[in-house]
């Protein structure tokens, strides 16, 4: 099998060196992908800041243009796109056509951002000094950014870093996940049509090894990374004065009081635990129902688990399908039973079959169990009372990670409360915490990284604030 090639400078370039890319589900070879060497990486790194220096003299209405065409390229070839994010990540049909849809609004709206993105008014005369003076700022695009992308959501987080790099003048280089590398070279055959300057993406996987001598290149002005919190906090320490963005993993949390909508509750926690296999940075993974609720609650919750539909990524009706590798389900399976030992209760699921991992729930953990305070990522969900509900924010507080939460209340005592406790980047009230809106700012707190992506607060991340103070 001749080795797929990847996107360098404009061109489609093979390499002397080669990984394979395998569908998680059954094990199928699906390509040989290029893997891109030293000289490779000089190259594109030329290309990059040759690409940045067009994109930065570009008008507003030819960036908004091209980020139009991208959305419309994507939404061109929909189904495409959606059944090669099946096989190469067996996420389920339905949640592919999904990511699908979130990529194309995702570049939509950076052509509206790309159109209105300024600077602003900064009154000067606050002070005597200032009399007579005008002030503004420009939003000055930082030049070549990298992006590091993980596998769970191979073209909208891939999206996520494109579109607003290009959106505020800067030029972008790729690393997608080598589990799912191939939809992000698809988004590049769709970006070589947009008629943006052939260089200003470039999707380029490479070993782990050779991250270390680009992010410190002097070519590249910021690293936006997506991925886990070991190797993101690993990242930042050596990047030293360097601009980075850190979306991290999380270990979301969903509340249930007293007053809350039990049927949505219960439909939407369900959902956001398990969908893709919990392998979602924001998936529920701890869920604390009131006393009174639990009972009912739990048993209701048990039963749908079960009854989640299990099986091909490819069948419209599936729910739940393969892991992204064995070892991942090993290592969650691992998890499991840890906390079984020490005493926690399995009321569904908790086996496995290769890389299949039956949706699990558990009950009476403890707060040191790894299942409750690391980040499962795989579909395994804690279930626990509470009494009152400042005890609950406590213990959805008691974490390392905070990037979101879901409170499922109609009191609004216990709404207001949350919002100002809960040590989260993001509250989601009545919705389980899974919800995301590819417009609004989304990071974490604590281990779950800084920064924010949602493609304006991105569009300032990846740009620098310059002032003009004039005295006419």
């Amino acid at each position: 099998m001749e080795a797929k090639k990847i996107l360098i400078g404009g061109e489609w370039t093979a390499s002397s060196e080669a990984f394979e890319v395998k569908n998680p589900y059954d094990g199928e070879l699906l390509a040989e992908i290029a893997n891109a060497d030293a000289d490779l990486i000089e190259r594109s790194l030329k290309a990059a800041r040759t690409a940045a220096s067009k994109m930065r003299n570009l008008a507003r209405f030819q960036i908004a243009k091209g980020l139009r065409a991208i959305s419309a390229g994507i939404e061109a070839r929909k189904e495409e796109f959606t059944r090669l994010i099946v096989l190469e990540s067996a996420k389920p049909v339905i949640y592919a056509r999904g990511e699908v849809d979130r990529a194309i609004a995702t570049f939509s709206w950076a052509a509206g951002e790309a159109e209105r993105f300024a600077g602003e008014s900064v009154p000067i005369d606050i002070q005597a000094a200032g009399r007579g003076k005008r002030g503004r700022t420009l939003r000055i695009p930082r030049g070549v950014i990298y992006g590091i992308t993980p596998f769970n959501f191979p073209l909208n987080l891939v999206a996520h870093k494109v579109a607003p790099a290009l959106a505020s003048g800067n030029a972008i280089v790729i690393k997608p996940s080598p589990r799912t590398p191939l939809t992000s070279l698809l988004l590049g055959e769709v970006f070589l049509e947009s008629g943006l300057p052939p260089s200003a993406l470039q999707i380029i996987p490479t070993d782990v090894a050779n991250i270390p001598k680009i992010v410190n290149d002097d070519r590249v002005a910021m690293i936006s990374f997506t991925g886990s919190a070991a190797v993101g906090w690993e990242l930042k320490n050596n990047v030293g004065k360097k601009p980075i963005a850190l979306e991290l993993g999380g270990n979301a949390p969903v509340i249930v009081d007293e007053s809350a909508d039990v049927e949505k509750s219960l439909s939407r926690t369900l959902t956001g635990a398990f969908a893709y296999s919990g392998q979602v940075c924001i998936s529920v993974q701890r869920v604390y129902v009131h006393s009174g609720l639990f009972d009912k609650w739990s048993a209701s919750f048990v039963e749908r688990t079960r009854s989640l539909k299990k099986g091909d990524p490819l069948d419209e009706k599936t729910q739940v399908s393969a892991m992204i590798d064995e070892v991942a389900a090993v290592r969650a399976e691992s998890w499991i039973n840890e906390a079984v030992d020490g005493g926690a209760k399995t009321l569904s699921g908790g086996k496995r079959t290769g890389s299949f991992l039956e949706p699990t729930v558990l009950t009476n953990t403890d707060s040191e169990m790894r299942v409750v305070a690391e980040e499962a990522f795989a579909p395994v969900v804690v279930v626990e009372k509470f009494d009152q509900f400042a005890d609950a924010i406590a213990m959805a507080n008691n974490s390392k990670y905070g990037l979101q939460a879901g409170v499922f209340s109609n009191d609004q005592r216990n709404i207001d409360l949350a919002v100002d406790r809960l040590e989260y980047g993001g509250i989601i009230i009545n919705d389980a915490p899974i919800f995301r809106v590819d417009n609004m700012p989304y990071g974490g707190m604590k281990e779950s990284g800084f920064g924010r992506e949602g493609v304006r607060y991105a569009m300032d991340e990846m740009t620098e604030l310059k002032l003009i103070v004039r005295d006419p």
